[in-house]
């Protein structure tokens, strides 16, 4: 695949996340709310919280890592702490934080030029991974926690499908 096309793919999968992601995780948490306790470990705000962490931590740390004239970083598997802003206490404040955290992300990705988008590191599972790669990695990460609250929503009427790749 072009360099150019991989890389606005990936951006318009990042950008369109959020809003996926807010349709999801509420109307799981308005099916939970009615039907009792939570079908799962984590609730919609905790599975957003820990987006909001992975951001910041893991998807923006790793790009912090990526800077010229510094040796190729070294990545391991990265599962953040709990989130420590009392923004998230509720499900339409953690998905403000991610919102927001994914707009930073997305403007650092769009001031890249073709250096810094060529610029690699290595993931002990995944392998060298330039930033698109990278940013894959992480489009796919929100994914399968979509898939998760997807799975967990009580919807029975046909929808429009929210999951485009």
């Amino acid at each position: 695949m072009d360099a150019l096309v991989a890389r606005l793919a990936v951006v318009a999968r990042l950008g369109a996340f959020p809003v996926r992601l807010a349709t999801f995780a509420r109307a799981v948490a308005e099916a939970e709310a009615t039907s009792g306790p939570p079908a799962a470990e984590w609730t919609p705000r905790d599975v957003v919280a820990h987006l909001v962490v992975v951001e910041g931590v893991v998807w923006q740390g790793r790009l912090d890592t990526l800077t010229p004239g510094h040796p190729e970083p070294a990545w391991t598997w990265t599962e953040p702490g709990p989130i420590e802003d009392p923004s998230a206490a509720t499900l339409d404040g953690a998905l403000s934080l991610f919102e927001a955290g994914r707009a930073l992300t997305l403007s650092r990705l769009e001031a890249l030029d073709d250096d810094g988008w060529a610029r690699t590191g290595v993931h002990a599972t995944f392998g060298r991974l330039d930033v698109a790669g990278l940013m894959r990695v992480a489009a796919d990460h929100d994914e399968e926690h979509l898939a998760a609250l997807e799975a967990r929503s009580a919807w029975t009427t046909p929808r429009p499908d929210l999951r485009t790749r």
